[in-house]
């Protein structure tokens, strides 16, 4: 029954990630390229849209914590409520409007829209692991079933989206026998091309629009019946204290603080890699007709090893499992910018994979182990899963909407030419900089911060034993 109850919970973040990772890989080129939107322009949708649902995040955790407990719990219904609307908002920001002047302000409109509704799904169902045992390795167990669920929708959605990306952008935007007179001068020519290939890309992105939504609402519908909540910690008949004084205990929590702040810069050098990839490998790798395949091959790798962190960090201990994931991706991102070439492309496919995976299972399989540490410190404060979850966001997503932004503002400074077969030397050089020296940078800075977390293993099994003595 509980290994029911875990893939249950498990399936109802999959479809959440097929649409993040259209948005995450293919948000960006589809609104140089194919939106045609100039890179300023694109830069502040991305950097205002990922800030806003930073700000929401913490918004609706506080709401999540004035709600009252329902039959399906106090998190299921934010969860069923936003959905329908999450799936309209979807579906619009894949839409090429029939005017120019105002795409800017349509596609912010609709990427701040669906960063809100994303959070009203997403913070409830994080915050629901905590929920489904008061047994640490059920919910290591849980978190682990969860990841391997919504890794796989990231490849569902990478491999579908990367495929319409891949025919409207390499085989309709630059034809060979047009490439050069189309950078040198024939702008009127490529200009045509572009729009072309505009109207092809929207009505196939369009169509796996409909297909994520779809996917979101049935998935949803899984979820609902199957996965009930209560609160298993303190007792009822304990006064809960103001959202205000939880949020001060919570800020004040040492583990919590070192553990976000880590996660926080590896989360952007993550960021960073996965937002400019397609970029890198179109315009400064000449890997325009394999990125679609090194894309899928990163997440296929990603799926195949989350089982293998999972042991790791049971057998030598989450901190343990931290640096060894994540450190492997370093020296092979800095090879690809040095040799792009397609063999060693796909061998830092399948090397990133391995710590894209533990970039993605770590530090929500460590969040509960704090959220247990704080119990213990603060035994009469309860109800501040939310908290925890949604500030954890917050920080991190914010983190990576100020790089995003700065990002691709970088190519626009670098002389970024929306819709070019080839781009000048300035943005290939800055691509190789985004791909390598910056995530390189960040992760060195992540993991000397994580060096300061305090919850070893032995604090961490301390931990278990007191929270089972503790009574309730």
């Amino acid at each position: 029954k509980s290994q029911t109850y875990k893939l249950c919970f498990a399936i109802g973040g999959a479809p959440k990630e097929v649409a993040a990772s259209a948005t995450a890989f293919f948000l960006q080129i589809y609104l140089l390229d194919i939106a045609q939107i100039n890179a300023f322009q694109a830069s502040m949708v991305l950097f205002i849209g990922k800030a806003w649902g930073a700000v929401t995040d913490p918004v609706v955790g506080f709401f999540i914590t004035k709600s009252r407990w329902t039959k399906i719990g106090r998190l299921m219904p934010w969860m069923v409520g936003c959905t329908p609307f999450l799936v309209v908002s979807y579906f619009y920001l894949w839409f090429v409007p029939p005017f120019i002047s105002g795409r800017f302000i349509w596609y912010l409109g609709f990427y701040c829209l669906y960063q809100t509704l994303i959070t009203c799904f997403h913070v409830p169902y994080s915050a629901l692991t905590m929920f489904l045992s008061t047994d640490q390795r059920e919910r290591d167990s849980a978190t682990a079933y969860r990841m391997t669920m919504e890794v796989l929708g990231t490849l569902v959605g990478a491999a579908i989206q990367g495929q319409i990306v891949a025919s409207a952008h390499t085989l309709k935007h630059c034809p060979p026998h047009n490439m050069t007179a189309g950078y040198l001068g024939n702008s009127s020519v490529r200009l045509l091309q572009c729009r072309g290939s505009s109207r092809i890309a929207s009505e196939r992105i369009h169509r796996l629009s409909l297909i994520a939504c779809y996917s979101i609402l049935s998935h949803a519908r899984v979820l609902i019946p199957r996965v009930s909540v209560s609160d298993p910690y303190a007792p009822r008949t304990e006064k809960q204290i103001p959202f205000y004084q939880g949020f001060i205990l919570v800020m004040r929590h040492g583990p919590y603080l070192t553990l976000t702040a880590a996660f926080l810069f590896i989360t952007v050098a993550i960021q960073l890699i996965q937002s400019n990839f397609v970029l890198f490998c179109t315009y400064a790798a000449d890997l325009r007709d394999h990125f679609q395949n090194i894309v899928l091959t990163i997440l296929l790798s990603a799926v195949i090893s989350i089982p293998l962190w999972q042991w790791f960090l049971q057998r030598f201990g989450k901190k343990t499992a931290a640096f060894c994931g994540i450190t492997w991706i370093m020296p092979f991102t800095m090879m690809l910018v040095f040799i792009p070439n397609v063999v060693v492309a796909y061998v830092v496919a399948v090397s990133s994979g391995l710590s894209v995976a533990a970039s993605l299972l770590l530090p929500w399989s460590m969040l509960p182990d704090v959220v247990d540490d704080f119990r213990l410190a603060n035994p009469y404060s309860k109800g501040h899963e939310a908290i925890f979850y949604s500030f954890y966001v917050f920080f991190t997503k914010f983190a990576a909407g100020i790089s995003l932004g700065v990002s691709t503002l970088c190519l626009e400074f670098a002389g970024y030419d929306t819709g070019a077969c080839k781009q000048p030397a300035p943005v290939v050089y800055t691509l190789k900089l985004l791909i390598g020296a910056a995530p390189v940078a960040f992760i060195v800075t992540g993991l000397m911060i994580l060096l300061l977390y305090p919850i070893s293993e032995d604090v961490r099994l301390r931990n278990k034993i007191e929270t089972t003595l503790k009574p309730a």
